[in-house]
Formats: structure tokens, sequence, C-alpha cells
């Protein structure tokens, strides 16, 4: 299966999106609850429809940005609210250049194939500032060769990252919604 932009574009057309819970997570909600710099860059990839970003610019963030490879769920998200359009980014996320305080991670690396998570890594660490946060969920269940999304474990994340990041957290998620109670770590990754 080839994860491609026409692959994102179909999934969202054909309405196949149960990643979407059609509202912010918990986990993620507590989470900008407690951050404090609304002047904060923050970056949101591979965010589809992005609710994240109406509850960060409904509490005073301005300087937040949404990136994705399809176009159908930043139309989506103008549709929904057009004044977010000056917030929106249509590219590929190993495209992209910036400098962002703060990456918020909702359902996009275990998105990717596992084969570019390396990749990730690295443009993670590139597109953050000196102390730069990558903050949010991953998934906690065994690795699938079938997805998306992908599973991973605690062990290959801290293998993955910790070269490059301190990893402040990386905890199961205690908020977590329902149908992912036991299934997400919720993690702070501070690059090094």
């Amino acid at each position: 299966m080839l994860l491609n932009k026409e692959y994102w574009e179909e999934r969202y057309k054909s309405a196949t999106t149960n990643w979407d819970i059609v509202e912010i997570s918990t986990p993620l909600k507590a989470y900008i609850d407690q951050l404090k710099d609304k002047n904060s860059r923050i970056l949101i990839p591979g965010a589809g429809n992005a609710y994240e970003l109406d509850y960060l610019i409904e509490n005073g963030f301005q300087n937040v940005f949404v990136l994705d490879y399809a176009k159908h769920p930043l139309d989506a998200i103008i549709k929904r609210n057009k004044s977010l359009k000056k917030h929106l980014i249509h590219d590929n996320f190993f495209n992209h250049t910036g400098t962002y305080d703060l990456i918020i991670e909702q359902t996009f690396f275990c998105a990717l194939q596992p084969s570019l998570r390396p990749k990730y890594v690295d443009k993670m660490y590139d597109l953050l500032s000196k102390k730069g946060k990558i903050s949010g969920l991953l998934f906690n269940f065994p690795l699938t060769k079938e997805g998306p999304p992908f599973g991973g474990s605690q062990e290959e994340y801290i293998n993955l990252f910790s070269n490059t990041f301190s990893i402040k957290t990386l905890d199961n998620a205690y908020n977590s919604i329902k149908p992912r109670v036991n299934k997400e770590l919720f993690f702070t990754f501070e690059k090094k």
C-alpha cells in the first residue's frame, strides 16, 4: 500500500477516517490548558481536520499552523471557519521548512509507514527551535504490518527519539477517550 497524497485524499473523500473523533482529544485539551506562552509558534503536522487548531485559537494562541499533505481536510477546516485559512499549510511534512517552539502530535506518526519513523524524528528535530518540544499522543499497541494506524511501543519510541530529544514524559494517557483507553501514550520530548 502506497500512503501517498492520493491515498489520503481518497480516505477523506470516502469518509474512511475512523481516527477522527470530531473534537479535540481529552489528553491534548488538558495539555493545551496548561500552556502559558500564547506567543509560542506551534505546528500540528498531518493534522487532518485539526480540532486542536480551533481550540488553540479560541484560547488565545495565534501563531498556530496546521500542515497536511491532503487538501480535503484543509478545505473542511476553512468550511468550518474561514478565518482559520491563514493558519493552514498544504505541503508534504518532509518538505516543510520553518521553526516552531512546539509541535503537537495527534495521529500523524502512526499514519506514516514505519520505515519513515527515523526520518520523522530527524525532521521534527530540524523544525524545532532550541529547547523546542514535541508533545502529544503515540499509539501503544503492537506494531502491525497493516495500517494505518501502525502501532508502536514505549521501548521503540525511546530508541527512536532519545539520541536527539530528552524524554520529559512518556506515560500511559490517563484521560484517553473510551475506545483508546490503554492504547495511547502521552509524551513530551524536548530537543537536546
